[in-house]
Parts: structure tokens; sequence; C-alpha cells
């Protein structure tokens, strides 16, 4: 199980990698392998202010459709464009290629409530 320690992560098996006040995130490769082959990634929030746990798109397997929630408050920025013909990125190579969105967060403290990756580890199980 891939769970880079220099990411932060939410119980919602959400990460999050945080540059200054812009935020990347994507979903764990935990929660890439539950949900199986993912065909469809939406994000309609785009240049959207949204709420911690807000949810700000969907993510579509095979067999389920899963809501992805905002880990840390601010305006949703970008959507990786390659996930609209490439959705299966997010399963080959979710913290890298396979990321979903950048929000320009309102406080760039809220990283430090989110998980380590030790603690995400003992979320899981790992």
């Amino acid at each position: 199980m891939n769970i880079p320690a220099h990411l932060k992560y939410t119980k919602d098996h959400e990460w999050v990698s945080l540059d200054g006040d812009v935020a990347t995130i994507g979903i764990t490769d935990f929660a890439q392998k539950e949900l199986g082959d993912i065909v469809y990634v939406e994000v309609e929030t785009l240049d959207q202010t949204l709420e911690t746990e807000e949810v700000f798109g969907t993510v579509e397997a095979v067999k389920t459709v899963s809501d992805l929630f905002l880990p840390m408050a601010g305006e949703v920025i970008e959507f990786n464009d390659h996930l609209d013909t490439n959705p299966e990125t997010v399963n080959s190579d979710p913290y890298g290629k396979g990321w979903m969105i950048k929000v320009k967060v309102s406080d760039p403290s809220e990283f430090d409530a989110l998980l380590s990756a030790d603690d995400y580890k003992a979320l899981i199980g790992a």
C-alpha cells in the first residue's frame, strides 16, 4: 500500500499536498483500490468557494459512485483536465498524474489538522 509520508490524509480517503496557499487534492491508493476501475471523475465546483468536508465532486467506478469531500476550505481553482479522457489515471498514479483538483485554501493552518501518513495507516489498518 502506497502512503507517501509527505502528504496529509482525511478519514474520507483524500490526500492533500500544500504549496503555500494552494492545495493539490486526490484520492488515496487505498481508495482507488477499494473503488476498482475508475471510469469517470466529475467536478462541477470549479471557481466555487467551499467549506471543509463539502462535496467537491464524484468519482465513478464500474461498481459504484462516491462523493469527494474537500479536506480544506477554499476556492477550487483547477481541475485536472487529463481525467476527462483518462480517468483510469487515478488507478494507475493516484498521487501523481491522477490528482483531481487544486484549491486556493482559506486557512493554510487547516493542513496541520489532517491525518499524518502514520495516522492514515492506522485508520485503514495498514
